[in-house]
């Protein structure tokens, strides 16, 4: 009898037990590493380069769908409730050019979590490509709304713009962050694989 998605574990459940207690523990876990990455930053306008996408991405991987989409949707609603927890320290829900960014984690959270249960997180393959359909959902809610942004405040916001502010800079760090992630989560399941043994 096959397991549902739902129950079908994750590279921490290898390690550690499952119960009420340790997913909450693991979701605010998650929110943590997604805000400290999220002061990793080096200031560019409008979008700045964080380490939140590699953070996001690999909670997905680690947490799977349903504890990554919740630790994804606490850090927005933390956030946006008043918690400095956003790039340098900034807190509130703003209509800035980074909202669609943000919206996008949960997004991409519930996707490579989900992927992650489906067993993508075992193979140097599946991982980075399971990262970069994580990056590519994040710049599908970021993009657009950076370009209504920018046309609000007066600012060029035609597609060649939009893609040289909001994406072209940051895609060599993704492919980056895929291949460290697809060289870590396998060898991490093998580590844990002879652990057990």
């Amino acid at each position: 009898m096959s397991l549902s998605i739902a129950q079908r574990p994750t590279i921490v459940d290898r390690v550690l037990p499952r119960s009420l207690v340790t997913d909450f523990s693991l979701i605010l876990a998650g929110v943590v590493l997604i805000a400290g990455a999220a002061q990793l930053s080096i200031p560019m306008y409008p979008v700045p380069m964080t380490g939140q996408t590699f953070a996001v991405l690999l909670v997905a991987m680690s947490l799977g769908f349903g504890r990554a989409t919740i630790s994804a949707t606490t850090y927005v609603a933390l956030g946006a409730a008043g918690l400095p927890i956003f790039t340098a320290g900034a807190s509130g829900w703003s209509f800035g050019p980074t909202l669609g960014f943000l919206v996008g984690f949960i997004a991409a959270a519930a996707l490579v979590g989900w992927l992650a249960q489906r067993g993508w997180d075992k193979s140097w393959l599946k991982v980075g490509v399971a990262f970069l359909a994580g990056s590519i959902v994040i710049y599908a809610f970021g993009l657009p709304w950076l370009a209504i942004f920018l046309g609000a405040v007066g600012a060029p916001n035609d597609l060649l713009y939009v893609i040289n502010a909001g994406l072209a800079p940051f895609i060599v760090g993704d492919i980056v962050k895929a291949i460290v992630a697809a060289a870590l989560l396998p060898a991490a399941w093998a580590g844990i694989g002879q652990l057990k043994k």
